[in-house]
């Protein structure tokens, strides 16, 4: 089975894998389990686990049932844990998305293929919202039915779209004194990266601000488009499995990924350009201490075998991501 896996701690050479002691962990979708639009190291962590432990999370689409109803879900359709958690947590904001945590990482200091727990997603936009906003200046949202069993999903007659479900938030928390960040948009503690790379399979490295980490998780994507140009991807509430790790001896400084096929580096600011900029610089620090290039040579490579991608535009902190091959390393 796949598994999205999260490091935290840093960037460290892969250790062994997880020990023969690590357990397997539930985070059911209960209100126990949710904090609603932001990330606070006050959070008491609602599970703690040793490094190498796998959590099975369930998670709730962002907004929850306002956009089910502004998509037209009918009631009998939304799960009744959906409607436990839209009633009993509400205490919400800055950000709009539920996330299922914080988990506390045992030895932290300063998965498996995703599942649909509901046959559909929600897609749309609001006034003031995505990229076009002064030429889309109303509501509107759409109920898009999935085959999970095909993944595929039915956009509309004759448009059919292939599945690829990750979540949009995965973030730890800030700095003790940083209290109560809004979920809306991601910085150096990951968060709403809104990352359509990070599907099962995948690596997330993020940098650890308190002890424990304090991971926590959101958002449900069914796909999205790199972009997500209406401030929405397929909306959703997922099933699935992370394997956390704490890394030693390596630290970094913004969040970082690794997919089966490419490396990946992020830039994160409010200009494209400068968000650009982040993720080139971090690739080439990438090169330079992991693959011990000089300098100047790192920043040739990239000209020549990164990609710079838009993540996505609509989060006020706009993203890049640099992806490099690597197919690129012979014999390495």
């Amino acid at each position: 089975m796949t598994r999205l896996r999260a490091f935290v701690g840093g960037a460290a050479m892969l250790a062994a894998a997880a020990a023969a002691s690590a357990e397997t962990h539930e985070l059911k979708l209960i209100p126990a389990n949710i904090h609603w639009g932001y990330f606070d190291s006050r959070i008491t962590p609602v599970l703690k686990i040793a490094s190498g432990d796998t959590v099975r999370v369930e998670t709730m689409l962002a907004g929850g049932m306002d956009r089910l109803k502004l998509a037209g879900v009918p009631d009998a359709e939304i799960p009744q844990s959906i409607k436990d958690v839209e009633k009993a947590v509400t205490d919400r904001g800055p950000g709009v998305h539920p996330l299922t945590g914080p988990i506390y990482v045992n030895g932290a200091a300063p998965g498996d293929t995703l599942e649909f727990l509901h046959p559909y997603g929600v897609s749309g936009f609001r006034p003031g919202g995505g990229t076009l906003p002064n030429e889309f200046p109303y509501a509107k949202f759409k109920q898009i039915r999935v085959d999970s069993k095909a993944g595929t999903a039915e956009f509309a007659s004759g448009i059919r779209l292939k599945l690829a479900p990750f979540w949009g938030t995965i973030g730890v928390a800030p700095a003790a004194g940083v209290y109560r960040q809004s979920s809306t948009a991601p910085d150096s503690i990951g968060g709403n990266l809104d990352n359509k790379e990070l599907v099962a399979g995948s690596i997330l490295y993020l940098p650890v601000q308190v002890a424990g980490g304090l991971l926590s998780i959101g958002d449900g994507h069914g796909l999205q488009g790199d972009g997500e140009v209406t401030l929405t991807a397929l909306e959703t509430s997922l099933r699935g499995s992370v394997q956390i790790f704490v890394r030693k001896g390596k630290p970094i400084h913004w969040p970082r990924a690794e997919t089966p096929t490419h490396f990946i580096t992020m830039g994160l600011n409010t200009d494209l350009d400068e968000a650009a900029r982040m993720a080139t610089r971090e690739m080439i620090d990438f090169l330079v201490s992991e693959k011990h290039l000089s300098r100047d040579d790192a920043y040739i490579l990239c000209s020549l075998g990164v990609d710079l991608r838009v993540t996505q535009l609509v989060d006020q902190t706009k993203g890049v991501h640099a992806m490099l091959p690597k197919s690129i390393f012979v014999g390495k």
